[in-house]
């Protein structure tokens, strides 16, 4: 999936992004939520300015930068700009806020959230081309699969959008992507194939209603 695309975390009631390609986390939203924390546990707030400008700071964001051949921490400009760092930079940003965040972010950075929303995305690609080898009206294709993508986002039950999705929903996304791109390759009937990628992912269409019947997390 080469499309760069912010995902969405929560850390104490607060929204934190992290870039799907780059993997960076947002440190200016980390901080938000930090001093959050810290505010309600009478600590005062963290300052990452003042942080940044440490030389062991400075010693450490250098040996980053050397070793993965990139910059690891990026400051973007305009309204609204946030500073975006390296993962393992995030890790010590949190650290230097609290040790309760560290374990939060140690988390994130093993779990699969990413992973699946990259290759849900890539799988989404190969449903595409498999459906329109068989449709028959190559105009009237992106309307086709524009609704079939809103079937499935509400079969997964994604009720805002896919940046927001949890790792069940991206994992039974790709699922259902893989299903029907199969089933796509061996029937005539675009819509049976559809149909059929659903019913095996427990998801039930009737009359243009979409029920998934099956519990998630």
């Amino acid at each position: 999936m080469k499309t760069e695309v912010s995902m969405e975390r929560r850390l104490f009631g607060c929204p934190i992004s992290q870039k799907s390609k780059s993997e960076f986390f947002s440190a200016t939203e980390l901080v938000k939520a930090g001093n959050k924390w810290r505010r309600e546990n009478n600590l005062s707030d963290f300052n990452l300015s003042q942080w940044l400008k440490k030389q062991t700071t400075k010693e450490f964001i250098a040996e980053l930068d050397e070793k993965y051949s990139k910059s690891s921490i990026i400051k973007s400009r305009g309204r609204n700009s946030q500073t975006w760092t390296h993962p393992l930079l995030f890790i010590d940003i949190a650290l230097a806020i609290s040790p309760t965040l560290k374990i939060e972010v140690y988390e994130w950075l093993f779990d699969q959230l990413i992973k699946n929303r990259n290759k849900s995305g890539d799988s989404y690609k190969n449903m595409c081309g498999a459906l329109y080898v068989r449709h028959g009206h190559k105009r009237t294709f992106p309307n086709y699969i524009s609704k079939v993508a809103k079937e499935i986002k509400a079969g997964c039950k994604v009720e805002n959008d896919w940046q927001k999705a949890t790792e069940e929903q991206l994992q039974l996304r790709d699922k259902i992507h893989y299903d029907i791109t199969l089933l796509a390759g061996v029937l005539n009937n675009n819509d049976e194939a559809v149909r059929l990628g659903f019913v095996q992912n427990n998801i039930e269409k009737t009359n243009g209603n979409i029920r998934n019947t099956k519990k998630m997390a």
